[in-house]
C-alpha cells in the first residue's frame, strides 16, 4: 500500500475528538430503503496487525481524527451540506469503537490517524444528451438526406473521371457535390468529437473507480469491451455514472506523522450509496455500521450489502487542541 504524498504537510495540530460511548447518547431510529446498498472496499498494509485477544476480539487502539474534506459533485445536495467535519466524525466514532478503535486524548499514546473524506461523484451527462453527440445525430441525419451522388457516363477523354476509369469496363462512375463533401466532413469531424468525448468519460468514470474502491472490477471489466462479456463492463459503468454518496477513511501511523513528518497508510475503507432515493444524513450511521466490519482489514474486493436499520444517536462532541505539542 502507498503513502499518499498529499498528506505530507499535514499541520500536526488537529482536534482530538472524545467521542467515547460517553459522548455518543442513547439511541433514535434511522434506517435504510429498498435503494440502500452499500458498496464497500477495503485494503490494509501487510505491515499492519492487530493483537487478537483470547476471546477473539482485537486489541483496542486509540485513535484521532483528521480532516480530510469534503469532494462535492456538479450540483449542490442539502443532505450533505447540512453536516459539517465534526457531524462525520462523530457519526464515524462509534462504528469504529465497536470495532476496538478508541478515540484518544494524547498524542503520546495515540497509535492511527483516521483522515475523514466524505461528498458525493461528479458523473458525466448521459451519452445521448451531450452537446457532441447531439451535434453527431444532426450532422449524420444531414449527410445521410443529402447522399445522392450523381452518377456519370465514363468518357475516356473526361478528366474528371478517376484514373481507374481508362482500364475499367465500367460505363459510369459517382461523384458528389461540394455540399456532400462538406457533410460528410461535417460529420466526420462529429466522430472525432464523440470519441474525444467518450475518452474524457472514460477518465471521469475510471476517477470514480478509483475515490469509490471500484478500481479493481473497473480494470477488469477493461478487457470485456468487444466480447461477449461487455454487458458486465455496461453494468458497471452505469453503477458509476449514477451519483453516489461516499465515505473515505485513510488510517495512517499518527506517531511517524507526529515526530517524523512522514504519512504511512496502514488501511483504507471506501463504502459509498447511491445518490437517488437515498439522505446522506439519515443514512451516514447505517453506512458506517456496515463498512465498519472492514474497518483495519481488506475487504478482498468490492462487497456489496444491503443497508440495515439502525438506531444512533449523536451527542454533543469534546474536542481536545494540543496544538503543535513536541
Amino acid at each position: 500500500m502507498k503513502n499518499v504524498s498529499a498528506l505530507h504537510g499535514l499541520p500536526l495540530g488537529i482536534l482530538l475528538l472524545a467521542a467515547g460511548p460517553a459522548a455518543l447518547g442513547a439511541p433514535a431510529a434511522l434506517g435504510g430503503g429498498d435503494n440502500a446498498v452499500v458498496a464497500i472496499s477495503s485494503r490494509a498494509s501487510a505491515d499492519y496487525v492487530r493483537q487478537q485477544l483470547p476471546d477473539g476480539s482485537y486489541q483496542a487502539e486509540t485513535f484521532v481524527f483528521g480532516k480530510g474534506g469534503v469532494w462535492g459533485g456538479s450540483a449542490r445536495d442539502a443532505t450533505i451540506d447540512k453536516l459539517d467535519f465534526m457531524d462525520i466524525a462523530r457519526t464515524i466514532a462509534l462504528p469504529l469503537s465497536g470495532q476496538g478503535y478508541i478515540s484518544s486524548r494524547d498524542p503520546r499514546d495515540t497509535k492511527l490517524l483516521v483522515m475523514v473524506y466524505w461528498g458525493t461523484t461528479h458523473t458525466p451527462d448521459h451519452p445521448t444528451d451531450s452537446g457532441a453527440s447531439q451535434n453527431l445525430q444532426a450532422a449524420s441525419a444531414a449527410a445521410l438526406a443529402a447522399n445522392a451522388p450523381q452518377l456519370v457516363r465514363n468518357n475516356p477523354s473526361d478528366s474528371m473521371a478517376p484514373p481507374t476509369m481508362a482500364q475499367s469496363s465500367t460505363t459510369s462512375y459517382a461523384i458528389r457535390s461540394p455540399a456532400q463533401i462538406d457533410m460528410d466532413n461535417a460529420m466526420t469531424g462529429a466522430m472525432a468529437a464523440v470519441e474525444a468525448e467518450n475518452h474524457a468519460r472514460d477518465q471521469e468514470d475510471a476517477k470514480n473507480a478509483s475515490m469509490l474502491g471500484y478500481d479493481s472490477d473497473w480494470d477488469e471489466a477493461q478487457v470485456y469491451k468487444g466480447t461477449p462479456l461487455e454487458f458486465r463492463r455496461k453494468e458497471l459503468v452505469e453503477e458509476l455514472e449514477e451519483k453516489r454518496y461516499f465515505v473515505v477513511l485513510m488510517a495512517y501511523d499518527f506517531q511517524m506523522m507526529w515526530k517524523q513528518k512522514k504519512a504511512k497508510l496502514l488501511w483504507e475503507t471506501r463504502y459509498s450509496i447511491r445518490e437517488r432515493g437515498n439522505d446522506f444524513s439519515r443514512q451516514l450511521a447505517a453506512m458506517t455500521q456496515d463498512a465498519a466490519s472492514y474497518f483495519g482489514r481488506s475487504s478482498g474486493g468490492l462487497i456489496r450489502k444491503a443497508l440495515p436499520s439502525t438506531h444512533v444517536e449523536i451527542g454533543a462532541p469534546k474536542v481536545l487542541d494540543y496544538g503543535n505539542q513536541q
